[in-house]
């Protein structure tokens, strides 16, 4: 109850204490209300501020990329319309360009699909128009050729309608890596890798990655494939995998006839470390040679590496020419389309005799041999190393090497002569011709300078200049004409060196050999030898280390040798007998290039 008698309810009470002031109302606390509402009221706008920017930059953080590549799209575009000219009644834009003859129709839809869009009344026009600049070169390739494309163009692109050399490397760059990787096992695991990148190629492409390495790789997948492929087949033709040899159809030799015929008995065996089968004994060897492939048993001979090493080297000269030859010819259908009888007359016709005179000859001495001495002949076996050594030093009165054939003497002689009669016919007629034609351009340059300046009278300011463009071409002509005399110089003695370079084909994969051996023999057998249950996480062990020397040393070091080795015969022994490469590569318009920054400038 209250002083005026009236009552009043508790909670009333308690809500006017709380909220009068214990001091009273001053000033300061009058002026405290609007000041707090005015903070409340900027804090609210800054949140306000801060959450529309925030969402903003999330809105332009979603559209940034479509931005980036909308600017990226319309700065190409631009640069390209300002490479066009306006036309004189600055309704349309005049260009000059190169395009395949094959998409001409397709060309021809696109500009009228264009002006339908735009509305434009204007009917494009394309005028076939005649250029003195030499045209670009364009290949078409897809996702399988454009490695082997690639590897091609590293050496040089071609020069307009000149022969490409990409679709017989497909087929002779795998297999001659394969010659020098000639292992079933190490083929398998180069398959499987390229064929797991082959059948996740979409989604590897999807995961766009600055790695060199790995892009590398990856955009090599098909070649990979392919060389693992003829990696598997030569590694069967050498039965070798992983140093080891497969034992399918059964040997062809047999070590039971030594003893029947008394050659072997206990103390031969106890007193030599070494025995040789003796062909010549009837049962030794069969006469059927192995199905495919080496014999199994050479796997076991001491002289393996000398048999492998015969067999490899005749094999790689056999190959190498065959391929060289081949380039000779595909040089000729260059110089017929180009017109070039010149060439034809004094460098393919001597190139042609200087290499079928000597290892034209050679290859044939190989298969005649390998044709006229079997087994029981084979001691009297004559040598072609020596025969061919004495072929250049017209040696023929050596009793220990018996002639492969009659008149041998005589086709060797005439053989050595026209290598001889080559040489300067390749090398010394065409450069002099070539220093005439030289001569000659100047002359015709100077005598058209003075004929220009004599006629004073009739000189103005358009012939002074169309005689100086002359007299520049002349000058031209002529520097292009000593820069061809040095090449034919230098591409002649090129042509001569590059014949032994071959045989890197035998001794790659020797080495590759003996690398696969020493590993199995100096770390698998480890986890083979060691007996008990300990041999078995032993050899877990220590097959993750085989299988990592394995991958490390002879997959990616020695696969990159042979690649390089790969490389250097198709560039050098292949290429260089056609191939010029002094052309420009064709680079269209393409937003994609423009967008992944593989465009060309």
């Amino acid at each position: 109850m209250s002083a005026t008698g009236q009552r009043r309810e508790p909670g009333a009470e308690e809500a006017s204490v709380a909220e009068v002031p214990p001091f009273g109302p001053t000033v300061g606390h009058l002026q405290e209300g609007p000041l707090c509402c005015g903070v409340l009221s900027l804090a609210q706008v800054i949140t306000q501020t801060e959450s529309h920017r925030q969402r903003l930059l999330q809105e332009a953080a979603a559209s940034w990329h479509t931005w980036a590549t909308k600017v990226q799209k319309m700065k190409a575009v631009y640069h390209t319309l300002n490479l066009c000219n306006i036309d004189v009644t600055q309704q349309c834009i005049i260009a000059e360009i190169w395009f395949p003859v094959a998409d001409a129709v397709r060309i021809k839809r696109a500009l009228e699909q264009g002006m339908e869009l735009s509305g434009s009344s204007m009917v494009p026009i394309m005028t076939a128009v005649q250029s003195k600049t030499a045209p670009p070169t364009f290949n078409r390739t897809n996702k399988f050729t454009a490695g082997f494309q690639n590897i091609v163009d590293a050496y040089g692109v071609g020069s307009y309608r000149e022969m490409n050399p990409a679709p017989y490397t497909i087929i002779t760059f795998p297999f001659l890596f394969a010659v020098m990787f000639g292992d079933c096992g190490h083929g398998t695991v180069m398959l499987l890798a390229a064929l797991w990148m082959v059948l996740n190629e979409r989604r590897l492409l999807s995961q766009k990655t600055n790695n060199e390495i790995w892009n590398t790789f990856f955009h090599g997948r098909y070649l990979i494939l392919l060389m693992g492929i003829f990696s598997i087949y030569t590694g069967l033709i050498y039965n070798d995998c992983f140093s080891k040899s497969f034992n399918i159809f059964g040997s062809s030799w047999s070590v039971q006839p030594m003893f029947r015929n008394g050659t072997w008995n206990t103390q031969v065996i106890g007193t030599n470390p070494y025995l040789q089968l003796d062909p010549a004994i009837p049962g030794v060897y069969s006469g059927n040679p192995y199905p495919f492939g080496i014999d199994p048993i050479w796997n076991l001979a001491s002289n393996k590496l000398t048999f492998l090493n015969s067999y490899k080297m005749k094999m790689s000269v056999i190959l190498g020419i065959v391929q060289m030859v081949f380039g000779v010819i595909l040089s000729l259908f260059n110089h017929i389309f180009f017109r070039d009888t010149l060439s034809i007359m004094l460098q393919f016709v001597p190139e042609v005799i200087f290499i079928l005179c000597l290892f034209g000859y050679l290859v044939f001495m190989i298969i005649f041999k390998w044709c006229s001495f079997d087994a029981s002949v084979s001691r009297r076996a004559p040598s072609i190393l020596i025969h061919f050594i004495n072929m250049f030093l017209f040696n023929y009165n050596d009793p220990s090497n018996a002639p492969l054939y009659k008149h041998q003497q005589e086709v060797q002689s005439f053989f050595v002569i026209m290598a001889l009669i080559s040489v300067p016919w390749m090398l010394l007629i065409k450069p002099f011709i070539l220093r005439a034609n030289h001569l000659k351009s100047q002359m015709q340059a100077s005598r058209i300078q003075e004929e220009a300046t004599e006629d004073i009278e009739a000189v103005n300011s358009s012939a002074s200049v169309s005689s100086g463009r002359r007299a520049s071409a002349g000058a031209h002509g002529a520097h292009d004409d000593h820069e061809e005399e040095v090449f034919v110089t230098v591409a002649g003695q090129d042509y001569r060196v590059g014949r032994i370079c071959t045989l890197q084909l035998s001794l790659v994969p020797l080495h590759l050999a003996e690398l696969s051996e020493v590993l199995w023999t100096m770390v698998m057998t480890i986890g083979l030898r060691v007996q008990g249950w300990g041999g078995l996480v032993g050899v877990f062990i220590i097959f993750a280390v085989f299988a990592v020397l394995t991958v490390a040393i002879l997959l990616i070091m020695e696969g990159l040798s042979a690649f390089l080795h790969a490389l250097r015969l198709h560039w050098v022994e292949f290429q260089n007998k056609f191939y010029v490469g002094a052309g420009y590569k064709f680079a269209p318009f393409s937003f994609k290039q423009i967008l992944d920054g593989t465009a060309e400038d």
